[in-house]
């Protein structure tokens, strides 16, 4: 990752930015990508081990400008999601790690995500993206159906209708009878 690592960018507001339902490029459906990173405590994690979920993966680090803006919308939709069996994952690439992103998460009051670390710094590089946030989105069958490159407000209603679209459990029609 060639970005400087200083917090550099203009500051943005939720205000500043575009609403997420706009900017989310939808995809047909295809295998997820390979993408490995850390808890807080080092435990090595995939996305595969979150099979049966639809995942929101958000890639940020607390020196990116756009980041710090919308970090807070994930968080103010991470409880109405988790009730469609849809997880946030934000994946920080700070190469202070935990000791970046626990003081960030304290300061803008989130408490509802989990602090999760790219501590090689790999993900943009699996994502295939030129830089920080990028957002992809998974089914619960772990395929890759939506992504957003730049930062965008997520905690609007049609966002919130999109992603349970996208990544949200399939109803099961099979016992439904013709009217």
């Amino acid at each position: 990752m060639s970005a400087q690592r200083s917090n550099s960018a203009r500051a943005q507001t939720t205000d500043d930015l575009p609403d997420a339902a706009s900017a989310i490029e939808q995809n047909m459906p295809s295998p997820a990508p390979d993408l490995k990173f850390t808890d807080a405590s080092g435990k090595p994690l995939s996305l595969a081990g979150y099979r049966g979920s639809g995942l929101v993966v958000n890639i940020w680090a607390t020196w990116c400008g756009p980041c710090v803006a919308e970090l807070p919308t994930f968080a103010a939709i991470s409880q109405s999601l988790a009730r469609n069996k849809i997880l946030i994952l934000p994946i920080s690439v700070d190469l202070d790690g935990a000791k970046a992103v626990r003081p960030f998460y304290a300061s803008h009051d989130i408490r509802d995500l989990p602090v999760l670390l790219d501590p090689d710094g790999s993900a943009t590089g699996v994502l295939n993206a030129e830089g920080i946030p990028v957002t992809i989105i998974i089914n619960p069958e772990g395929q890759l159906v939506g992504r957003l490159d730049g930062s965008a407000n997520w905690n609007s209603a049609p966002t919130l209708a999109l992603v349970r679209q996208l990544a949200g459990p399939k109803m099961d029609t099979s016992d439904v009878q013709p009217a």
